[in-house]
């Protein structure tokens, strides 16, 4: 997933605006002006490193007269005691700095951290881990960004680049088949060319979705494994398949197995450890 430099550029400026407010008077009130020194990322903890380049552009926005050596890139395994970049310049921009840049990167690499976890847990079936929405606001495109860093995929990136019809939506729509062809419909009328994803709870809406036909995704929610391998069957690769609800690094595995073509994984960015990482003072 590539950032966009004027989300990323907007999204720095207003957590600068919150962190900063009229100034930075800790600094002020003891740091010279014309102070020069050097700070690095130190690393305390093991992990999947995320956030690098956002780091470079929080520098950049505060004070582009930083100067910062990447040592470390993004999506690299490091050990406490790595150093992942150094920055150089005015000591006043770096603390102004410090806290938004730890904020980020400690955030990022957690998530990246848990999403390699989950990855290597289904190497070698096949099977993608995706995230979900279930993110921070106006978090969501870093977070996102950190789940592929960790070598997952993402799923939607909100309500509006794919439709998924959820168990409220068939609920509230009157059933799957209604549902579904009232979205058909939705679709043809507005020009929209957007894939669309079905969520089930067992196997009779398996076959309703099936009969319907015209959907990319089947989304199975909360099946068990051995429900899972029944659905894959009767699903025939007539629709991608995504496994959903409740699982964990204990049972990921059995559910890869089944053939499935997704798992998504709300716990990559809701429960979430961030990265042990600082940013010290270096002489």
């Amino acid at each position: 997933m590539k950032l966009n430099s004027e989300e990323l550029k907007r999204f720095v400026l207003n957590a600068i605006t919150e962190d900063i407010g009229d100034g930075d008077h800790s600094s002020l009130a003891c740091i010279p002006a014309e102070k020069q020194g050097k700070a690095v990322l130190l690393v305390k903890e093991a992990g999947i490193i995320a956030g690098v380049e956002v780091a470079e552009k929080v520098f950049e926005v505060i004070d582009s007269k930083l100067i910062v050596k990447r040592f470390i890139t993004d999506g690299t395994a490091v050990e406490p005691g790595n150093i992942v970049f150094e920055v150089n310049g005015s000591v006043q921009s770096i603390l102004k700095s410090e806290r938004l840049v730890l904020n980020i990167m400690q955030r990022m690499s957690g998530i990246a951290t848990r999403t390699n976890s989950y990855v290597k847990l289904v190497e070698g079936t096949g099977t993608q881990i995706l995230d979900t929405r279930k993110t921070t606001p106006n978090m969501r495109f870093l977070e996102k960004a950190a789940v592929v860093i960790g070598g997952g995929a993402n799923h939607r990136f909100g309500l509006y680049d794919m439709i998924m019809l959820k168990d409220n939506h068939v609920d509230f729509a009157g059933g799957v088949k209604e549902a579904v062809r009232k979205t058909k419909a939705y679709l043809q009328q507005t020009g929209k060319k957007l894939k669309i994803e079905v969520e089930v709870r067992n196997l009779k809406e398996v076959e309703e979705v099936l009969a319907e036909g015209g959907v990319d995704r089947i989304m199975l929610d909360n099946f068990t494994p051995e429900l899972s391998k029944e659905a894959v069957k009767l699903i025939n690769k007539q629709a991608e398949i995504e496994s959903s609800g409740g699982i964990t690094h204990e049972t990921i595995r059995s559910y890869a197995e089944c053939g499935v073509d997704f798992i998504s994984v709300g716990a990559l960015t809701h429960h979430i450890k961030s990265l042990d990482l600082s940013l010290k003072a270096n002489f």
